[in-house]
């Protein structure tokens, strides 16, 4: 490498945050995802062996940090006010005439934009480099949120100041925290695949995100940030106009939004609320108005503020998008992890910009709390601009005959037993092997990495086999052969032949991944590996009740139900005995052996980072050794490794008097226990 270790680090932040602002901002990606992941492990990698280069404003810093207590209040170097409202071109012209009489002058230039539904944060750049950010608050004190927000892709952790003589020494910038709608959806099928609550809409999402104690899950959210305007400045003069300030801040490479401009006069105002509530449904984040601001920053000033919002600046408000209809059914959806959906079917209503005819009613609890009757009179509206819902019924217009609906016992779409646990509001089918609507999933779990692992496999090609009816369960992979594969689409003769290798190799496997790959609901990759060492064989496995279950370390009486739950529908049993006569098998794994072990049974956390290998890696030579590693320490954990940046995890162990291991430590335990039992390590390292 001719770079020295310091300009190595640079150049990669540099090149990732520029790849950032390419996909993040612009849209218009300059490389693959493949890429970005290399440069981006290249310095997390480096960074993680040279500590003392990390600094605040690196892109790996995004990933999110330690959970806090609480959050820091912070108070506002200028206050963050909040705007008078106008619900008509009434009060609008109004507005209009006041600052025209105060300004003394014929017409107004107006600055324009969205008004943006999401959470109001103020950011402070010192030098350039982003040092903290809160959120409103009560306009004068909000609530220190840095840590979340720098997860947050597309803010720029340092400002893109090379066309600057000198960095700005001190700056606020003020904009909004949301949710694109594309990213709203995508959280809420993930709040549905884990059976949690759904958000209503992109406001709630992104706020209860951005408000997270933990920032890795802040991180995990997508959240974006706009910005709508700067407050103080030093070191630095901005434009005398709003609309090039904020010109301005896209030069520093700041988001903004792309849909404001400069117009005059109040006739201009009202043209422009009319053209964005049309252009309403199309903009990819959620909007609920227009803000005009003077645009003269001169006249911002001489116009000044009353009652804590500026007279120089007005929101139009569009109004609420709800409207009245029937229930005229209501029926049950499958989604793709068997979760069942209650959906009203609906007298077609004309609502936020499109025809509704079906809205969702989220789930059975939802749909009682609501008490939603089939013949309702109901008020519908678009939640998030995206999925219509139930907002409420109209009990003083209920019809007599109304009928109540009750969630089916039985999957609607294969006829397998329906469940629900005790924690969940989701009720869920439990044909998860054969079921048609979770076909695609179970497919794809089967075939992924950590379950048969399956090359080649992937989501697109699944989608043509299902399509072409060529498989319905797993099973019915081990029966392709080159002629069904070549009426696919971009499938070569090469490809075919290697997808086909990939699946007659994926017939070796172990009894942990093939308990995994049956993707029975609550179990995850370590408990399949503790089903395996417990059981030893499968048809012991298979055979194992609810209270014999509950034995196996770990398991509790949710998962144990999950599973027999599973093995108690035929069709389920049809499609294992189907995918054991096609060849697949694993050594039946030899209990003893587990027992000789030298860490049989001790259970282990990791935390932090270490620096000699991944935590897959560290997880995976500890169970090989007959170890446990599980995610949180609790009076049953024998020891805790700690690594660089450990967290609440390690003062947790050193509240309970666990015993730790530093990296060194580890990678001593590690090399004495595998050199004293070398022979059982090969042979269950043979079996797992």
């Amino acid at each position: 490498m001719s770079e020295s270790v310091p300009q190595r680090i640079a150049h990669l932040r540099g090149e990732i945050e520029r790849h950032n602002y390419q996909y993040h901002v612009l849209d218009t990606p300059l490389i693959t995802d493949a890429e970005y992941d290399i440069m981006f492990r290249e310095l997390q990698t480096l960074e993680t062996l040279y500590p003392l280069l990390a600094t605040p404003d690196s892109p790996t810093q995004r990933v999110g940090a330690a959970p806090l207590l609480s959050f820091a209040k912070v108070v506002h170097h200028t206050p963050m006010l909040s705007l008078n409202n106008a619900f008509n071109d009434e009060e609008v012209r109004a507005f209009d005439a006041r600052t025209r009489e105060t300004l003394g002058v014929n017409e107004v230039e107006y600055s324009v934009e969205p008004k943006f539904d999401g959470l109001a944060v103020t950011l402070i750049y010192q030098d350039g480099i982003f040092v903290q950010g809160a959120t409103r608050g009560d306009g004068e004190v909000g609530e220190d949120v840095t840590q979340n927000l720098r997860t947050i892709r597309n803010l720029p952790l340092r400002l893109d100041i090379r066309q600057l003589a000198k960095p700005i020494s001190f700056i606020e910038i003020r904009g909004e925290v949301l949710m694109f709608k594309h990213d709203f959806i995508a959280l809420n099928r993930e709040q549905v695949d884990k059976g949690d609550k759904l958000f209503a809409n992109p406001r709630n999402a992104a706020a209860g995100s951005l408000r997270q104690l933990n920032s890795r899950i802040t991180s995990s959210r997508h959240l974006s940030f706009l910005a709508y305007g700067a407050g103080a400045v030093e070191g630095f003069t901005l434009p005398d106009s709003h609309f090039e300030q904020l010109a301005c801040l896209k030069k520093l490479a700041v988001p903004v939004p792309q849909e404001g401009r400069v117009v005059d006069g109040v006739d201009g105002l009202l043209i422009y609320y009319r053209e964005i509530a049309e252009l309403r449904h199309k903009l990819p984040y959620e909007i609920d108005g227009v803000v005009y601001k003077v645009n003269n920053i001169s006249q911002q000033a001489q116009l000044g503020y009353v009652s804590r919002a500026p007279r120089f600046a007005l929101a139009h408000k569009f109004p609420a998008e709800e409207a009245l209809t029937t229930v005229l059914d209501i029926e049950v959806q499958v989604g793709r992890t068997g979760a069942l959906t209650p959906v009203a079917r609906l007298t077609p209503v004309f609502v936020g910009g499109v025809t509704v005819t079906n809205a969702t009613l989220h789930n059975e609890e939802e749909l009682r709390r609501k008490d939603i009757r089939i013949g309702d009179i109901v008020s519908v509206r678009r939640a998030g601009d995206v999925i219509p819902e139930v907002a409420r019924v109209i009990f003083e217009r209920r019809p007599v005959d109304v009928r109540e609906f009750n969630m089916p016992r039985t999957c609607p779409i294969c006829g397998a037993q329906v469940t629900k646990q005790p924690d969940e509001a989701i009720w869920r089918c439990s044909g998860g092997l054969f079921c048609p609507a979770q076909r695609k999933q179970a497919l794809w779990h089967f075939a992924s990495r950590r379950a048969l692992d399956i090359e080649g496999l992937g989501e697109k090609l699944i989608d043509q086999l299902v399509e072409h009816q060529l498989v319905h369960t797993p099973a019915d992979l081990y029966k392709l052969n080159l002629q069904a594969l070549a009426q696919l689409d971009r499938m070569g003769e090469k490809s075919a032949q290697n997808l086909l290798g990939s699946i007659e190799n994926s017939k070796q496997t172990t009894l942990a991944r093939f308990i995994y790959a049956l993707g029975i609901r609550n179990v995850g990759e370590t408990t399949a590996k503790g089903l395996a060492r417990h059981f030893a064989t499968l048809d012991s496995f298979m055979a194992a009740d609810e209270t014999r279950l509950q034995l196996v370390p770990d398991i509790g009486p949710i998962v144990a139900q999950s599973i027999s739950t599973f093995f108690a529908e035929p069709h389920n049993l049809e499609v294992i005995a189907k995918l054991r006569a096609a060849g697949v098998q694993w050594p039946e794994q030899a209990e003893k052996a587990v027992r000789l072990l030298p860490l049989n049974a001790k259970v282990f956390v990791l935390t932090g980072t270490l620096i000699s290998m991944s935590r897959d890696e560290a997880k995976s030579r500890l169970e090989a050794l007959g170890a446990r590693v599980t995610g949180s320490v609790s009076q049953k954990t024998d020891y805790v490794v700690a690594g660089a940046e450990a967290g609440t995890k390690l003062d947790k162990a050193q509240q309970l008097n666990i015993a730790v291991l530093d990296e060194q430590q580890f990678l001593q335990l590690l090399s004495t226990n595998e050199m004293s039992s070398t022979a059982v390590y090969r042979k269950v390292m043979e079996i797992l």
